[in-house]
């Protein structure tokens, strides 16, 4: 293979990044590189470091693990993902749209060596909290969740650790630990309260928000997702948020599958086969929107401890309760 295949070969092996001392290693010369930036064939990533278009991969994460291999190229052997981007990395959700910057740790570097769309931490990081995630150098979901929630508001941080749970990244038993070493740095006393409030059994960030507002007036949940069977024994639906006193269940309808057509014909008959089985049994939907709105939702929660309350359609327009 001629000298760009190799270099090619490379950049395919780190989602379509490369650096220059690689490029010059695989036997491209300054002049081939000059010309390939000039012509488009590569473009500048960070000074040193190139992306190679048509070997990046197009989808959202692709671009998430392009990004992070050319911060770490930019950024030498020492730095590794952590924070937000590590928390993407893992999976973990709650976190808003990422808008480009990589968040990286180099410990005991100076914060002015970073450079434009990357964030430099200077955390003391312990190895045993550093490993591998899509080919890059990350800190562990543990460590990831030490650093994020001291970087982000309350109802973003219970999201994301309600999702490390639920994804198994960390377990219940864990959280004290993590609370605990994060004691003594900037930031952890307002957010020590917040850890207590984790629960695994959310399945996405508008059902843990929607607890949060809840839970804040005064309202939490008996339960979360919640089984209801007929009067066979058999399962008929789980609900995301029940109130058994009030015999209200609450349904998180999040953006995406529940907007498709055939998402909607299912959950109106799911529900339709609930109200059946088990007469009685209020239903109230909540939708993103409704969170724009932060006291309609545990005010309509406290309605229904007098009133009956009819289901909320996605999309309704709602004034205050």
């Amino acid at each position: 293979m001629d000298s760009l295949q190799v270099a090619h070969g490379v950049a395919a092996g780190q989602y379509g990044v490369i650096s220059r001392a690689q490029a010059l290693r695989c036997g491209i010369d300054r002049l081939q590189l000059r010309r390939l930036l000039y012509r488009g064939t590569w473009v500048r990533a960070y000074h040193g470091v190139y992306r190679v278009p048509g070997i990046e991969r197009g989808t959202g994460r692709g671009r998430l693990l392009s990004a992070t291999a050319a911060a770490q190229l930019a950024l030498g052997p020492a730095a590794f993902v952590s924070a937000e981007t590590a928390a993407r990395l893992w999976g973990m959700q709650g976190l808003p749209p990422w808008d480009g910057v990589v968040h990286m740790t180099v410990p005991g570097a100076d914060r002015r060596s970073g450079v434009s769309g990357i964030t430099v931490h200077t955390w003391a990081t312990d190895r045993a909290e550093i490993t591998g995630r899509g080919g890059v150098r990350a800190t562990s979901p543990g460590r990831t969740l030490r650093d994020t929630v001291l970087q982000v508001d309350r109802a973003t941080a219970l999201c994301l650790l309600d999702s490390a749970l639920n994804r198994q990244l960390v377990a219940a038993d864990a959280l004290p630990g993590l609370a605990a070493a994060n004691s003594r740095r900037p930031g952890a006393t307002r957010t020590r309260p917040w850890w207590g409030l984790a629960d695994g059994r959310a399945q996405s960030p508008l059902e843990t928000r929607i607890r949060l507002l809840c839970a804040d007036g005064g309202l939490p949940p008996d339960a979360l997702q919640y089984p209801f069977y007929d009067v066979r024994g058999r399962l008929i639906a789980v609900g995301d948020l029940w109130w058994e006193d009030l015999r209200l269940l609450v349904e998180a309808d999040g953006r995406g599958p529940h907007e498709l057509p055939g998402a909607l014909l299912h959950d109106r008959r799911r529900q339709n086969a609930l109200q059946l089985a088990c007469p009685g049994i209020r239903i109230a939907r909540f939708t993103w929107a409704d969170l724009e709105h932060p006291s309609y939702i545990p005010g309509a929660v406290r309605g229904a401890a007098g009133t009956h309350l009819m289901p909320v359609e996605p999309g309704m327009q709602h004034g205050a309760p």
